[in-house]
């Protein structure tokens, strides 16, 4: 019997149950769950203005999950885009991709070497040394700047132990699809965390984290394989990645400071599917193909003090410096002696940034009314090699910078009613000035209902791919603008939240939400004309589209004892205007329908939990070019399920989970009318995954003082 035959069985002889990530807050240990984000301090869940859902550390291990795109995968509104190509994982939120919605690590914005807080790769992020995981839906400009249109996701750290010594060491093995091997098939994942609390006021950690994703072979042959009919290669490249992390905190009294450093190195092989033959007298006959490897590495620096000036004022200071780039190595590989030759390294994109924020709150010593005040400074550079005409290769710098002041108050006109205004102003050396402002209301009914609504006014800058990219070659005429104008956005949201407590020990809690959103002066790829020698399209970043999105969703919790089912549902409306100078198109909505669900049950006397859980993507519509107008390309819909069994063993210092990914077995998705320049408009597959995974993941943690 193999390795995924052993689990799956395992699996239906236990059966599948539990939850998974928190939609809703329910039960009274959530209630009493503290908040940051976007807060002026840490707050009371159930007090926040802001919707705010909770991934917590226990979720993220009983999902066994590997990196942020295992956890993100079963969020209602959330599509997690994988690109077997680049190995990349993005995301999309209410149909608006990564450059508008903000990743943060303790608050502060996290680079990519093609961004500062967007376009994160989400493979890349370390889940190993987390506190929990808070997610705000909908326009956050106010409090986090620039590109927070659609929400933000604020990664909270571990910062303290109630041990005097924290030691964890983790092994995971998982298949790839129906690829495993110990050493050269599969995924491998190992772990080790140490940390000390010192003394009362002192705490260091240091951790170190490997993915070694063998990648997928699929209908493809692998490396070594040297014939000549385009099948060498991967359907999905081989990547390897090594996180480090270390964190010293200080804590005496009302002051609080902690200096984070993390460390990313990332290698992604692509092996080119063509084979190609030749001779020489040295080699005799040979053969060989032009193979390349990208290396990525990204230094992330965070000094923060929180505390008291006057003995009344309270502050939070951040102060980062981080720096991500990406080379690519090109070189030949023969393949009858499997070595590497005519081996060339350059620097292909980088980022880097130093960045500081800090807010000042408590000026009134009032529990009516609080006033927040802060900064926040940027100096963003960039860099990356663009392909001008007659295929010369051009290598770009630039800087840009943003110096932005905010404020905020929040009025607790009863003790069942708040509302929070907000303002920012931000000064750009790029753009002109640009402002966010917002307004939230918060108020709790006698019968325990809990409302909420909200307005924000955002904008998103454009990146430097808008501004400066330039691929001309061989008929291909693709261009940045410098002449972009920000994006700006406004938005709407509004809740209603009902826990009810019965007699007979049920709890249930539901969660009906709306909102809209409209995005003027939207940046698209888009068709500017026709070359007059070749007559071949010209396309060039525009701000040319306006977008509109109205959601409802409904969240529901059934919780009694033990066992807990979770409900979630959500229908989406997406209006796209688009004008490219040459034929536009029309503001039709086009509509999605998702839906996620979960059973729970936990044997206390076991010590052992069953998950399973479920999300529906419905199929999705948008508009896509034609040879003379744009017409409507449609994604079809997709069912994913997981599930999981965690067991802990000898006073929880041994710990296990096993389970499977994609138990539907989901790989590819039909889109139709990619093509619309051909005779006929022909259809493709979309890749979404690899196909039904299995893991097993054993912990080992010693705790003591």
């Amino acid at each position: 019997m193999n390795f995924k035959n052993s689990i799956f069985l395992g699996l239906l002889f236990c059966g599948s149950l539990f939850a998974q990530v928190k939609d809703s807050i329910a039960s009274d240990e959530q209630l009493a769950e503290v908040v940051i984000t976007g807060h002026f301090e840490p707050q009371s869940i159930k007090k926040s203005v802001f919707n705010v859902r909770i991934i917590s550390n226990a979720d993220i291990q009983n999902l066994a999950a590997a990196n942020l795109a295992d956890v993100l995968n079963q969020y209602l509104n959330i599509t997690v885009r994988p690109s077997s190509s680049t190995g990349r994982s993005s995301v999309s939120l209410f149909g608006l991709d990564s450059q508008y919605f903000k990743i943060l690590v303790d608050n502060v914005p996290l680079v990519s070497e093609q961004g500062f807080g967007n376009n994160t790769d989400l493979s890349q992020i370390n889940l190993s040394d987390i506190e929990q995981i808070e997610i705000v839906e909908g326009s956050m400009g106010v409090a986090y700047g620039a590109n927070a249109i659609s929400g933000v996701l604020n990664i909270i750290t571990k910062k303290s132990s109630r041990y005097k010594w924290n030691v964890s060491a983790a092994a995971q093995e998982e298949t790839v699809g129906n690829e495993f091997s110990f050493f050269d098939k599969g995924r491998h994942i190992q772990s080790l965390r140490v940390a000390n609390s010192i003394n009362d006021n002192w705490f260091v950690s240091l951790g170190v984290n490997r993915n070694d994703f063998q990648g997928y072979l699929g209908n493809k042959n692998g490396k070594e394989y040297l014939e000549t009919d385009f099948t060498r290669g991967y359907n999905w490249l081989p990547k390897e990645q090594v996180n480090a992390t270390a964190l010293i905190a200080f804590h005496k009294n009302n002051f609080r400071a902690f200096y984070k450093l993390e460390f990313l190195d990332e290698t992604i092989d692509y092996y080119n599917n063509t084979v190609q033959s030749g001779y020489n007298t040295t080699l005799g006959s040979y053969r060989y193909a032009d193979d390349n490897r990208y290396l990525t590495n990204r230094y992330f620096h965070n000094l923060n003090a929180t505390g008291k000036l006057f003995s009344k004022l309270n502050y939070n200071l951040s102060l980062s410096h981080q720096k991500q780039t990406r080379n690519v190595e090109d070189f030949t590989y023969y393949l009858y002696t499997k070595t590497e030759a005519n081996v060339l390294e350059a620097r292909d994109q980088s980022m880097e940034v130093l960045y500081t924020i800090g807010t000042f709150n408590d000026f009134f010593n009032s529990d009516i009314f609080d006033l927040q005040l802060g900064y926040e400074f940027v100096n963003n550079k960039g860099f990356a090699l663009v392909q001008e005409a007659n295929n010369v290769i051009v290598p770009i710098r630039k800087k840009i910078d943003n110096y932005d002041f905010f404020a905020s108050s929040e009025v607790n006109v009863t003790k069942k009613m708040a509302i929070r205004p907000g303002i920012r102003f931000s000064a750009q050396s790029q753009f002109d000035n640009q402002y966010a402002s917002s307004l939230g209301l918060r108020y709790s009914f006698n019968s325990g209902i809990e409302y909420r609504i909200s307005f924000g006014k955002s904008f998103r800058t454009p990146n430097f791919e808008e501004l400066y990219s330039q691929q001309i070659f061989d008929g291909h005429f693709f261009t940045g603008n410098e002449n972009l104008v920000p994006e700006k956005s406004t938005s709407y949201e509004t809740s209603l939240k009902k826990t009810t407590y019965l007699n007979s020990g049920w709890q249930l809690s539901t969660m009906l939400n709306g909102s809209f959103m409209n995005v003027d002066d939207r940046i698209d790829m888009a068709l500017i004309g026709f070359n007059e020698v070749t007559g071949n399209p010209m396309y060039q970043f525009i701000n040319i589209s306006k977008y509109q999105m109205w959601n409802a969703s409904t969240v529901n919790q059934f919780q009694k004892g033990n066992f807990s089912f979770n409900l979630g549902a959500s229908f989406i409306g997406v209006s796209r205007q688009i004008d490219n100078q040459i034929f536009a198109s029309d503001d039709t909505f086009l509509y999605s329908f998702n839906l996620n669900s979960s059973l729970a049950y936990t044997v206390p006397k076991w010590a052992t939990t069953f998950s399973a859980y479920y999300k529906y993507n419905g199929k999705t519509q948008q508009f896509v070019e034609g040879t003379s107008a744009y017409v409507i390309s449609e994604i079809g819909a997709s069912n994913w399920l997981d599930a999981s069994i965690r067991k802990t063993f000898f006073n929880d210092r041994i710990e296990t989970v096993m389970g499977s990914r994609n138990l539907f077995n989901v790989s590819n998705v039909l889109q139709s009318k990619t093509d619309t320049a051909a005779a006929h408009a022909t259809s493709s597959n979309v890749m979404l995954a690899y196909g039904r995974s299995f893991f097993i993941k054993l912990t080992y943690k010693l705790n003591f003082n």
